[in-house]
């Protein structure tokens, strides 16, 4: 297969990027797979990309395609590629990792030291054909449809926040309500939480939230957020909170109103050092803290896979605009200002 494609090009060092004909990959290794991409969506790294913020100045290097979150169908497969066929509706874990540093030979493949990501450190999907390893590939049912496929691994973020640590029984509170803080929500309730409370100052995200199975919501920029919690708590405070939203006041909150005891997983990216007082929100109350970065690969794949088969999560109500690659000015727009769920771009 040969030719050229229209592809969305991060095509120099600043805001934007432009529609352009890139050359469809060709010279599959024998362990890489060919994909048509049928729908690609938005991620809150892509906005960082088209932005330009000073995460993007220090990690990408334009000109190249980008965007990573995609469902499609597998069209060519390499010489030793044996799992993988022709005609397989796919997604794919996007962390491309080198399987023989320590943290990937100990199991943690998603903290692997030398992890490329596509469509960030590699060329991206938010096009019509991408290529990349065979084992990054995960099979879908090909009743799943590809919009829904294209937020598979996002969603693996969300639920390898919420499963960190026991949720069942539990209340749990949802700092940031971007796409995956929404999908968390969905995740946390299915998985049996007693109470999933969201917070944001977005009403538009916070709608989505009860939609998405939030049992409270607070306005955090109209009401007291502890008092709130408290009053939610009788007290007691939070037992698991998921940081979402990076932001240094609402992680300051975070930590203050998880229980003594609980646990905060924090999959959020601050852009600027973030001051938390150790000693009376961490070590005093003798809390837990785990970092989250990714999926764990492949038992958090596993997991996405079987709580949409299972119908326990509905991620339909999430996907709130459907559009074209050539629209992809409005897509980001709507991103930045959070008027939205998940943007999808349909290619099919």
């Amino acid at each position: 297969m040969d030719g050229l494609m229209p592809a969305l090009v991060k095509h120099q060092a600043g805001e934007g990027a432009f529609i352009q004909l890139v050359e469809i990959p060709e010279d599959l290794a024998p362990d890489e797979v060919l994909v048509e991409v049928k729908a690609t969506s938005i991620c809150g790294t892509d906005v960082h990309i088209y932005t330009w913020d000073d995460w993007a100045k220090s990690r990408v290097k334009p000109p190249y395609t980008f965007g990573h979150e995609f469902g499609g169908v597998v069209v060519q497969v390499g010489s030793q590629v044996k799992h993988v066929k022709v005609g397989d509706h796919v997604s794919a874990e996007t962390h491309i990792v080198c399987g023989h540093c320590v943290a990937c030979r100990r199991g943690d493949a998603h903290v692997c030291l030398n992890t490329k990501i596509i469509g960030v450190d590699r060329e991206g999907c938010f096009t019509k054909y991408v290529k990349l390893p065979a084992d990054n590939i995960w099979i879908n049912s090909k009743e799943l449809p590809f919009e829904i496929a294209s937020i598979m691994e996002p969603m693996g973020n969300a639920v390898h926040t919420v499963l960190s640590g026991e949720v069942a029984g539990r209340s749990v509170a949802v700092v940031g309500c971007g796409p995956i803080g929404l999908m968390a929500v969905a995740v946390a309730k299915a998985s049996g939480a007693s109470r999933v409370i969201a917070l944001d100052v977005n009403d538009y995200r916070l709608d989505l939230a009860e939609t998405m199975g939030a049992t409270d919501l607070i306005r955090s920029h109209r009401v007291d957020v502890l008092k709130e919690i408290h009053s939610f708590t009788k007290g007691d405070g939070v037992d698991v909170v998921l940081e979402m939203s990076g932001h240094p006041v609402a992680m300051d909150q975070a930590f203050k109103m998880v229980t003594p005891g609980g646990r905060i997983s924090v999959l959020s990216l601050p852009t600027s050092p973030v001051t938390i007082d150790i000693t009376n929100d961490i070590v005093f109350k003798g809390i837990t803290v785990k970092g989250i970065t990714g999926r764990r690969m492949y038992d958090t794949w596993q997991q996405v896979a079987g709580l949409l088969e299972s119908g326990q999560v509905d991620l339909k109500p999430l996907i709130t605009h459907r559009i074209t690659l050539e629209d992809y000015e409005e897509g980001f727009e709507l991103m930045k200002a959070g008027k939205c769920g998940k943007v999808v771009f349909q290619l099919d």
